[in-house]
Parts: C-alpha cells; structure tokens; sequence
C-alpha cells in the first residue's frame, strides 16, 4: 500500500535548464546566469554566493563546500571535497590532558579552515565558463541594495539573538539595532559582504588563503584564543575525490567518500535492499521501524570507524562489502527495537543549504555548503560580512579517526547525493539536517525508487528521524495509530523541537528536459527555462 501524498508544490518541468535551492532570490540568482550563457557550474557557485547573502545563518564563505558533477564533456561523475582542517595552534595533548569534558562547540576554537571559497574556484577554473567576478555579480548586487527577509529564515534568526550578542562582530552584523533578528520581509543590507565579494573578485582566491582577508580573520581570531593561523589559511588545498556507491535495484547511488556520513546512507540502502518494502507500505510502523533500525546499524559503524581519511583503519568500500552487510543485516529484528551505539550529539545539527543545477548541454551539479549550526561559531570578523563556520565542534573526544586534534578534517555532515542509471546521469538530489541527512537521502530515495512518487511527492512526504539510542521523532502528516504500533515495537518517540526533518531539493535528467522540486520545509523553489 503506498500512501497518496499531497503535495502544495507542483514538480517544475523545464526544457533548457533548472535551478533548485532554498531560497527564491538565489534559485533566480543561478537561473539568471544561465540564461547569461552561463553552465550548471557557474549558476552552482552563483547561487551559493547568493545564499551567503539571503540566508547567512546557514550557509557561505566561512563554511565549507562538497559538490558531485556531472561532466558532459567528460561524461563521469566527479567528487569535490572543499572542507578545510583544523588549525596548527590546536594543542590535543594539553587539551585532554585537562580533562575536557566537550570540545569548543562555539566561539573561536571551534572554527575550522573555511573551505568554500577554494571549492568554489575549484569548480569554476576546471568545469566554469565564467569568471569569477561575473558569477559575484548577483551576491554583490543584492548585498549592497538590501532583500525583504523570507518567513522561515526570518524566525530561524530571530531565535538566534542571544547567541549572536556573545561576539561583537556578529552583533553589529546580524542584529538590527544590536538587539534583534528581522522580520519578515524586513529589508536587509550587508555592504561589508558586498565589498568582501569585490574583493575577491578584484584579488582572487589568495586574499582568504593567505593575503588581506585572511589576515583580518586570524588577527581577530587570535585575541579570541582560536587556533587558526595565516599558515593554515595559505596551505588549504581542495581535493577531487573519486566518489563512492552502491547499486539499488539498478540504480547507482552515488555519495562522497570520508570524512563525510554519506557512506551511512549507502549502507542503510544495503541493509534494506532485500526487505519488501513496497508491501510493508509507505509509512507503515512495519516500514517505518524497519528504516529506524538500518540507520542505527548504519550509524553505529559511522561514529566508530569514520572520520578524517588518513586517521581511518577501515575503509568505506569494506564497510559496503556485501558479506559485512549481510552479517549486519541479520541484526534487524522485525518485531523489536534495539539499542546500537548512536552518533554524538554533535552529529545531530541542522544549519546547511543544498541546491542543485543543470543545463542545456547536460552538465549536474549537486552542491551542499554549510557554516554547520545557525550562523556556526558565531563569530564574525570585524567588516567581513560572514559568520565563520563552527566546524570542529564535529571531533569527538575518544578515541578513534574523529578524535580531536591539529590539522585535521572532522566527521562531516553535510553530503551531496547522485544517481545515475545505466552509467547516464539520472538525478541530483540532497536533504539538508545534520544527522537527517543520510536519513531524508534514503527516505527521498526510497520515495521515488520504491513507491513510484513524483518527485514534488517524493520531496514532501512526510518523514522519520532517529535521535538518540530508541529516541525517534515523526512528521505530523503519519497518523496516531502507526505511531502507537512503533512504541509497542520498543521505539520512545520525542517531541524534540531541537532537530528538524531537514529540507531537500532535486534534479531528475529527463530524456528531454528536466523535473525539478523544492522541498516546502524552507523557503526556496525550484525554477527552470
């Protein structure tokens, strides 16, 4: 029995090109670049500037980037990992040694090389036919003259107020008067952001990594105690990774490799595999249970054996083995929940933006940045513009490759997803939440693949998330009596207002022209010629 999911959005069909993000002026930020002329990837990295501007409490220059590409020229998918390490000045033996309890979840120390800019120049000198300067030109537009608000934003950063009065750069910043968030449709202007984007325009790339800017983000971050330095900066690298998948039911899911969750998503496809899901029932506690259960298997692995690649001792590809999933498999109990060992409650953040876009000659992108929690660190350098990303609030203390220490990648959350079919490109797709990522990509897919959904359907069905231990929270639309089946099956359902059900977009290639949604759960759209 699958469920007929209503949806308040329309899929968006286009014949040339498409766009889809989070918020409505950067979605016509991209589409206006490819109407210029511009290709997938230039609209990709214009949109994402875009986003700094209209939704700085997520997402921009101070967080880091993953994208997966698909090359028309070169017909393959390409991976980019544009995240950056922790800083040199990081002292992991006095740290433990004083008997730390949590890592820096905020404020200097937890901030880690911002990476997005490299990621976005990488994407732009290899794949780009536009300048640097011409893909800006929207962000700084909009950042000089101002923009009204959107709804759900607005209240995500109205919430924030007393954690942005803890920095002086970040009140003055984000806070109207130095004493609240706006509303919605009050008109915003960050002119500090403008003149950043000009000049990086005008300079390049070196002005973060080792030249002006950067040297206005240590010297601030220094009086602060954070443990970056102008070297760290100057010695950022991205790298072009080859990506790593998994075969579901004649589909290629596609997912970056380490130090990102997205080999969890690929097992929870695995171990579900085999199940007959389809007469179970979309959304059935049956389902539903047999989801909760995969994702605890599939985390517990994560949090014990992943993290920053050189510190691994198991690779992603064995976690995949299908002997290893298989004995995994054996562990779900159909009528009971188990207790695994969950991911820490760093993993559980939800401050990211995904977009994705595609053009006329068949070019995909699927593009995730993130400054990790609202307005991450919460640390803003005087006169730049932008939050700067609390990215090493991801280390753990224990022992293992996530464990604190100097330059070094955390466990990411933030991952993009592709699928391609028959070895063409079938679909760009990502949800946005911490640990809902991996979650909202299987469900997504489970959607479309499974129970046939349209992918507007597929975007606003609802959904579920496991939290912690037997800790599961669910979407209003499923019903009280599948509800009141999965605590008899062992599940503690929460009321946690804390960890949301994230926000997808989605690109499906068609064979001719493209489908396109946005998930309802934020502001955006998706949009198209």
């Amino acid at each position: 029995m699958t469920e007929k999911i209503k949806t308040g959005r329309s899929t968006v069909y286009s014949s040339h090109g498409t766009v889809t993000t989070s918020q409505p002026l950067a979605s016509s930020a991209g589409l206006h670049i490819l109407q210029q002329g511009g290709n997938a990837i230039d609209a990709a990295v214009a949109t994402a500037a875009m986003l700094n501007v209209v939704e700085p409490h997520m997402t921009g220059l101070g967080g880091d980037v993953f994208a997966l590409l698909w090359s028309a020229n070169e017909q393959k998918l390409v991976g980019l990992d544009a995240s950056g390490k922790s800083g040199s000045l990081l002292d992991k033996t006095e740290l433990l040694g004083k008997g730390t309890e949590s890592i820096p979840r905020t404020g200097a120390k937890s901030i880690t090389v911002p990476g997005a800019l490299g990621g976005w120049c990488a994407l732009l000198d290899r794949y780009g036919t536009m300048s640097l300067s011409q893909v800006l030109a929207p962000a700084i537009m909009t950042a000089e003259r101002g923009f009204p608000v959107t709804p759900i934003i607005a209240q995500q950063w109205r919430e924030k107020r007393k954690f942005l009065c803890q920095d002086s750069g970040a009140r003055k910043l984000f806070l109207y008067d130095g004493q609240r968030g706006p509303n919605t449709g009050e008109w915003f202007q960050n002119p500090d952001l403008a003149k950043t984007f000009n000049d990086i325009a005008s300079q390049g790339i070196r002005t973060l990594y080792g030249g002006d800017l950067g040297e206005k983000i240590i010297n601030s971050l220094s009086s602060q105690g954070g443990y970056l330095t102008l070297e760290d900066l100057e010695n950022h690298r991205v790298e072009w990774v080859d990506p790593i998948s998994v075969n579901f039911r004649g589909y290629d899911i596609w997912e970056l490799p380490p130090a990102g969750q997205g080999v969890a998503a690929l097992q929870m496809l695995k171990l579900l595999e085999p199940f007959s899901l389809k007469e179970m029932g979309h959304n059935t506690a049956t389902y539903l249970h047999h989801i909760i259960e995969a994702k605890k298997l599939a985390y517990s692995d994560l949090v014990t054996y992943v993290g920053d690649k050189n510190n691994m001792t198991v690779s992603a590809q064995q976690l995949l083995e299908d002997t290893y999933i298989a004995g995994r498999r054996r562990l779900i109990n159909p009528e009971k929940a188990t207790t695994q060992i969950q991911p820490s409650p760093e993993m559980t953040r939800t401050e990211t933006v995904y977009l994705a876009t595609a053009d006329k000659d068949g070019n995909m992108v699927s593009f995730i940045n993130s400054i990790y929690e609202h307005f991450g660190s919460g640390v803003v350098a005087p006169g730049t513009g932008f939050a700067l990303q609390n990215r090493g609030a991801g280390f753990t203390l224990d022992k293992g490759p996530n464990q604190i220490g100097p330059n070094k990648k955390p466990l990411h959350t933030i991952i993009p997803g592709f699928v391609t079919h028959k070895g063409k490109p079938w679909m760009a797709f990502g949800v946005m939440g911490g640990s809902m990522q991996p979650q909202g990509h299987l469900q997504l897919l489970l959607n479309i693949l499974v129970f046939d959904m349209t992918l507007q359907q597929a975007l606003e069905a609802g959904r579920v998330r496991h939290l912690s231990d037997s800790g599961v929270i669910l979407e209003q639309s499923i019903s009280d009596s599948v509800r009141g089946e999965l605590q008899q099956l062992g599940h503690c359902l929460s009321d946690s207002i804390e960890s949301g059900f994230g926000g997808g977009q989605a690109i499906i290639n068609l064979p001719k022209g493209y489908a396109s949604g946005s998930d309802p759960r934020k502001d955006g759209m998706a949009v198209g010629y």
